[in-house]
């Protein structure tokens, strides 16, 4: 699954930025691991929402990871405010793992 936007320039920054933001327990970025959903620029607002999963509900890390994509984010847009959601529709599977990141497990 592909990150859906709303545009694919800013995208791209926040995407790369966020590269840096592992899962702690597998090691392997939120983007190849297919966690980050959605990023929305509202320009007007000056504000990018995100809506993002976790492997699994109940992961430990889980507010770790997301104060990381939060920081990362704000990192590569600093005059924009950040608005991290939790999401768990759809449901993270194995399938959403991009070939990198496939590769880099080992699988």
């Amino acid at each position: 699954m592909s990150t859906k936007t709303n545009n694919d320039i800013f995208s791209t920054i926040a995407l790369a930025g966020l590269m840096h933001v592992e899962d702690p327990e597998i090691g392997l970025n939120v983007v190849d691991l297919g966690l980050i959903y959605e990023l929305q620029f509202l320009e007007e607002e000056k504000k990018i929402v995100c809506n993002m999963t976790l492997t699994t509900q109940f992961c430990p890390m889980g507010e770790s990871i997301v104060d990381n994509v939060t920081q990362s984010l704000q990192a590569s847009f600093p005059e924009d405010a950040i608005e991290v959601n939790l999401i768990f529709e759809p449901a993270w599977s194995y399938d959403l793992i991009s070939e990198e990141g496939r590769e880099f497990l080992g699988r």
